[in-house]
């Protein structure tokens, strides 16, 4: 009988409930699996997760903000300290390349993620406290008192796994406990990730089942999960068509439901930029598209260039750039097959293959593909021509002058990113100031003159945007303290003496919390000079 991994279930690891089936993970570069056998749960281990979450999230929400930050920062230094053997497992399981993508960038930014946590647990910046003492009224956000539901995509193992990424660290830092759905594309690493993570949870004084872990469940499970009225909130990043199932059923049950879920972040090239440096900018586009075989969420899936020498110049650099191009890994036969339909739905609605539009022999591959199709087309048809091609694909959008480019940017759905390239001289910002308007109300970014792959961690940071980018315009998945503000529900209290309150919204302030009092930004004690 083949052996099925444990699950970490109310506090420790133990094996499924409800057994339904098991799977492994794949070698992306072959297609072969690797790995032990992971449990694919039923309907009794969603039960015991949800229950086990419940009964320990008041005990989690009135923890000590010390113990909370203890354990995000003793959890970030156990995940520097396996820095082998987790890049290691997520090398194997998605094929990322381990020493410039995995270890030299997003296992920093892991570990980066949760010590920010951290900082914003101590300083409780994420509270946002307002005294108003005239009204005898104090507000702060505050824990939900209910799990949070995380499900992790398949693009970064490490950054945004259900158990270690930013909305993992966010929902831990507002003290909620978490249920992690991983991805069953990466479940090894997902598994060494929770072990150092239960470890220093317990470690920390912590109630033991305040994070727990499933591999997989089908489908109509997952939507009744979603729809349990005990949980607090879901984070969830994936594809639309099973992000906006499973936000139907949070909605029916009135489960806050915070998903990233499509972009095609569209980048305009300004006739300028193209004169100044055209063939360079065809390089910095090819290596953006297909930078992690074209497997970010802020791919630069659409590019919108004027016609005319410049623009035909970056057109035939670019398509020079695809044309040479070796087939790239992506992650899965399902990815694979999801890319080849995206191609298939660009072409159908009157796009031009310029380059690629074809998988590749061995595991899992496609060609770098780039295809064009002219503005009139584009305003005509902007659902088909903005299908996300999750991969090494990128649409160009062919105009003729800046009001074309005006109207096409009119055109563009919700995104996570929106750059226009402008030259140094300052002769394209007439056009800039044209367009940046219709664009910057479709974007959480508005990026100025280069490529949109790069995410920084930082306060300043918004990863997310408009509906269909993700399902609430108002929120951060990256950069604390903001991305902790959507597991964080807002508590007022009317006239509760001093002692009662909670000790940011006391009249004391021995910590220096930055407090909102009467209207003045300040650390001072209530009734102190500022």
């Amino acid at each position: 009988m083949t052996h099925v991994e444990p699950l970490l279930l109310a506090g420790r690891w133990q094996p499924s409930l409800s057994l339904q089936g098991s799977f492994r993970a794949a070698d992306p570069t072959t297609g072969e699996h690797i790995g032990p056998a992971f449990p694919v749960s039923g309907a009794a281990d969603i039960e015991t997760a949800v229950a086990a979450a419940s009964a320990v999230a008041a005990e989690l929400a009135a923890a000590p903000v010390s113990r909370v930050a203890a354990f995000l920062e003793a959890y970030a230094d156990a995940l520097d300290a396996d820095a082998d053997t987790l890049v290691a497992l997520a090398h194997a399981e998605t094929a990322l390349p381990a020493p410039t993508r995995l270890r030299g960038n997003e296992l920093p930014r892991t570990t980066g993620q949760l010590r920010q946590a951290a900082v914003a647990v101590r300083s409780f910046s994420w509270t946002q406290p307002v005294i108003d003492t005239a009204a005898g009224l104090r507000s702060h956000l505050a824990p939900l008192s209910k799990p949070v539901l995380v499900f992790g995509p398949n693009n970064f193992p490490f950054a945004f796994n259900a158990i270690a990424g930013s909305d993992f660290a966010s929902a831990i830092a507002a003290r909620n406990p978490v249920i992690a759905k991983a991805h069953p594309l990466h479940p090894a690493t997902s598994q060494r990730m929770a072990q150092l993570a239960h470890t220093a949870l317990v470690q920390a004084g912590l109630p033991a089942a305040a994070v727990q872990l499933l591999y997989q469940f089908d489908n109509p499970l997952g939507l009744a999960l979603a729809g349990d009225a005990r949980l607090g909130a879901i984070g969830f990043t994936g594809s639309r068509g099973g992000g906006l199932a499973l936000k139907a059923a949070a909605d029916a049950a009135g489960v806050p439901f915070y998903a990233e879920l499509s972009s095609v972040n569209p980048v305009f090239m300004l006739p300028g930029v193209l004169a100044e440096r055209g063939e360079a900018l065809a390089q910095e586009f090819f290596a953006s598209c297909t930078l992690g075989s074209g497997q970010f969420c802020t791919n630069p899936g659409v590019v919108v260039v004027p016609h005319g020498a410049d623009g035909d110049a970056f057109v035939a650099a670019a398509t020079s750039h695809f044309a040479a191009a070796a087939p790239m890994v992506l992650f899965s036969q399902g990815g694979l097959d999801h890319l080849a339909d995206g191609v298939a739905t660009l072409r159908g609605a009157g796009a031009q293959l310029l380059a690629g539009g074809a998988a590749g022999e061995g595991g899992y591959r496609y060609v770098p593909t780039l295809l064009s199709v002219d503005a009139e087309a584009f305003i005509a048809q902007p659902q088909a021509l903005q299908t996300e091609a999750f991969g090494p694909v990128s649409l160009l959008v062919r105009v003729a002058d800046t009001e074309a480019m005006a109207q096409v940017a009119a055109a563009f759905e919700g995104n996570l990113t929106g750059t226009l390239y402008r030259a140094a001289d300052g002769s394209d910002d007439a056009a800039w100031q044209r367009i940046a308007p219709a664009l910057r109300a479709r974007v959480g970014r508005l990026i100025n003159s280069k490529m949109p792959t790069g995410v920084a961690v930082s306060a300043a940071q918004n990863h997310g945007g408009p509906f269909p980018s993700t399902g609430h315009p108002g929120f951060t998945s990256v950069g604390m303290p903001g991305a902790i503000h959507r597991f964080a529900a807002l508590h007022s209290y009317d006239a509760v003496p001093d002692p009662l309150l909670p000790v940011e919204l006391r009249d004391r302030n021995p910590g220096g919390v930055q407090r909102n009092i009467d209207g003045v930004g300040t650390t001072a004690d209530v009734g102190s000079a500022a």
